[in-house]
Order: structure tokens, then C-alpha cells, then sequence
């Protein structure tokens, strides 16, 4: 036998479902079909279906539909399955986005897009063209990880950075000591460049190294009077730094002079870094590690820096290789490109005359038809002497008239750096 209550209870739910379609019939959501409603859910997005969820069964057995959270994966993560933050499989595209959320809910979510799209521009090109190097990126470092480091530094990582690092912690090259990497590897992330007999090769430092670096370089550097700089990354092979300020959120290279007087170059226009520490901030906050990163993922979408090989090694080159920041011209069957890069490392900003250092990288190669002179056609050539004409802005400022170059006159795919 039934309870009074219970029958209270039975007949309080019997007259909410009863209001409850009532309201639908009002509404007038009996006459949208499933597709309708999909269709207006789907504009709504992810947020306003889960709100939209609460005003009717209807809308809530619509606003469940896994079609629908796979398109809002597909659009706000870039996602083809329901991989959870951790790259583990998750039960459907509805728990995959709950769990995005509900793991980055202390940061805006359009910053929180914003630097998935920067990572996977990254992720992708590595796994296409680079896999050794995507293989060297550490996994998300948690939040405990980066409040250890902000206690242990003393200081408090700018939003966008810290989002940065909760996807990525930096790349795996390093042994105990941080300034030197093993096998003389080339996978740095950001790569770098060669000439004469240096090498620069950047990679991104995981926390643990960051701690260590910006103890050892501060040291150095007696930077005690600025203690919001740390280390974020730097060049395998030679003395190529690059700091963050945790404060402004700028990122600076040091110079020829860095050592002397903590000389340093900042590497994104200050006017673009900007609430780097507000979380209501919206679509506003940038810091410069976050510009500076999505500059390197569009250079490699684009195919304006490569993949070149030096002693049987692949390595990210900043050399460009795509107009407008190279210039290339052909003649009788002979390609010529030509490139620069700024080397901030040799920059001397307190010389009056030449502050800033340069290197080139000149590349020569036949054309598929063959090297063509007097209306002959050849499957080979020899470079017997050059002539380099270096002009900054309108004013030459080097003018190079030699034999060969560097004892090298074979043609087939010369590289002159």
C-alpha cells in the first residue's frame, strides 16, 4: 500500500510534467522537428545549448544529441574524436567537451581556443614533416607544476603563457645540466640557423628547466633589481637566450652585451602585448610568448622556414624561403635564393655604427631543364666566382667580389650560409 506521501510526491511530478508541456506547447516547440531544433542549437553554441537544456525535456533530449558536441568539438577544439585534455579517449564528444571545461575553468575560454589553435598549428606541421621533434614535446604540465614554479621564482606567469604550458611542458632534450643537450641533438622547436662555424639551434625549456636556467643566468646576470624575468628558451649549441617578463609579458633576446649589462632586445612590439594578467579580458589577452609562437606555427603553415639538413642532421631553419623575406631570380638554368636573418646574439646596440649583426644564406640549384647557355642545354655547372652586392635600405653596406665561395664550385644544390 501506497504512502500519502508518495502520492503527495506522485502527484507534485505528475503536475510539473504536466506544466512542463503545457510550456513546450506554448512555446511551440511540439511543431520544430529534431532537425530545427539541431540546426538552432548548433548556432546557439555549446553554452547556450547547456542552457537551453534546463527549459524543456525537448530541447534537453536535443542539447544531448552526440552529433551536436562533436560539431562543437570539431569547432572550438579542432577535435575528430573525443579526446579528453590528456589525449585519452573519452566516452563521447559530450563528456570529451565537459571535460575540456571543466579542466581549464579557471582561464577564459577563448584564450584557452586561442592557444589550442597556436599548439595545433605547431603539432600538426611537426607530425607531417618533423615527427622526431613533435616526439621530444612533454606533455601538459598541471597547474601544481606551474605554481610551483611561481613560488620557487617568485613570480607569476603572464595567462596566456600559463595556458601555453598546461598543453605543452616544453620540449624533452636536455640532460641534468640545462645548457647542454644530449647527442648533439637539432630538434629544437623554434630551430635556428648556421654560419661559419656557429650553430643556433632554440628549443623551449619544460618548468623544471626554467627553475634552473633562471637561477643560473640571474645569478650572472645580477638581475636582482628586476626579478620578474625567467628563462623560456634557448640555443643548444651557443649563448642564445630568451626571457619573459612575468610582469609586462613581453619576451626579450639578449644580446652581445649580455653578460656585461643584461642588454636584451624585446622580440614582439610592445604595443601588441596586452592584459596578460586579467582573466576578464576576453579575446584581449596576448602576451608576447603566445605572438611570438603563433608567428613561428603561421612561418611553418606557409612554408616560409623548412626543414634543411646540416652533417646528416634536420633541423628547423629560420632562413626564409618564401617572398616576401626572400628573394629569388634565375638565370641560364641557375636558381639563386637569397635570405637574412637578424642575429640578435651578436648585436652590439651600444655600437655607434654597426648595432645590429646579420648572417645570409645564399642557395644555388639547377632548374628540372638544366643549366641553358647559348642556346645549349647542360645537366651541370661550375661556380667560378661571385659577386655579392649587400644593401640595407638603399645604402650598400657590403660588397663581396671573390673567387668561388668558400673553396665550393659544383652546382646541383649549393647552400651558402
Amino acid at each position: 500500500m501506497k504512502s500519502p506521501n508518495h502520492s503527495l510526491q506522485q502527484k507534485k511530478l505528475e503536475t510539473a510534467t504536466e506544466r512542463q508541456t503545457e510550456r513546450e506547447r506554448e512555446m511551440g516547440l511540439e511543431a520544430v522537428g529534431d532537425l530545427a531544433l539541431h540546426i538552432i542549437l548548433r548556432k546557439l553554441g555549446a553554452e547556450e545549448s547547456g542552457r537551453a537544456a534546463c527549459v524543456s525535456k525537448q530541447l534537453r533530449a536535443s542539447a544531448s544529441e552526440e552529433p551536436l558536441w562533436s560539431h562543437f568539438c570539431a569547432q572550438e577544439l579542432h577535435l575528430s574524436q573525443p579526446l579528453d585534455p590528456h589525449g585519452n579517449l573519452a566516452p563521447s564528444f559530450k563528456a570529451c567537451y565537459q571535460s575540456w571545461r571543466e579542466s581549464f575553468h579557471m582561464y577564459p575560454w577563448s584564450l584557452v581556443k586561442r592557444v589550442k589553435r597556436c599548439w595545433g598549428k605547431i603539432t600538426n606541421w611537426l607530425t607531417l614533416n618533423f615527427p622526431e621533434a613533435q616526439s621530444t614535446l612533454n606533455k601538459g604540465a598541471s597547474e601544481a607544476d606551474i605554481q610551483e614554479l611561481e613560488n620557487t621564482l617568485k613570480v607569476k606567469l603572464p595567462l596566456p603563457t600559463r595556458i601555453l604550458y598546461r598543453f605543452h611542458d616544453g620540449q624533452d632534450l636536455e640532460d641534468k645540466n640545462w645548457s647542454s643537450s644530449r647527442n648533439g641533438t637539432l630538434l629544437g622547436l623554434i630551430g635556428g640557423y648556421s654560419f661559419y662555424d656557429r650553430m643556433v639551434n632554440v628549443r623551449l625549456l619544460p618548468l623544471h628547466q626554467i627553475v634552473l636556467a633562471t637561477k643560473d643566468i640571474m645569478e650572472t646576470l645580477d638581475f636582482s633589481a628586476t626579478p620578474d624575468y625567467i628563462v623560456v628558451a634557448a640555443s643548444t649549441f651557443s649563448q642564445k637566450l630568451f626571457f619573459l617578463n612575468c610582469t609586462s609579458g613581453q619576451l626579450y633576446v639578449g644580446t652581445a652585451n649580455l653578460l656585461l649589462d643584461g642588454e636584451m632586445l624585446p622580440c614582439v612590439p610592445n604595443a601588441l602585448v596586452n592584459s596578460v594578467h586579467d582573466y576578464n579580458g576576453g579575446d584581449r589577452q596576448q602576451d608576447a610568448m603566445l605572438l611570438w609562437l603563433e608567428e613561428h606555427g603561421r612561418r611553418l603553415e606557409n612554408g616560409i622556414i623548412k626543414l634543411r639538413e646540416q652533417q646528416t642532421m634536420r633541423s628547423i631553419c629560420q632562413f626564409p624561403e618564401e617572398p616576401p623575406f626572400c628573394s629569388t631570380a634565375v638565370t641560364s638554368g641557375v636558381q639563386v635564393r637569397c635570405s637574412s636573418v637578424f642575429v640578435p646574439e651578436f648585436t652590439n646596440l651600444q655600437d655607434t655604427i654597426r648595432k645590429y649583426f646579420f648572417s645570409y644564406s645564399i642557395r644555388m640549384s639547377l632548374v628540372p631543364e638544366g643549366c641553358s647557355i647559348n642556346g645549349m642545354t647542360f645537366n651541370s655547372c661550375q661556380l667560378l666566382s661571385r659577386h655579392w652586392v649587400i644593401r640595407a635600405g638603399d645604402v650598400v653596406v657590403g660588397n663581396v667580389d671573390a673567387e668561388a665561395v668558400i673553396g665550393k664550385e659544383a652546382i646541383d644544390d649549393m647552400q651558402l650560409d
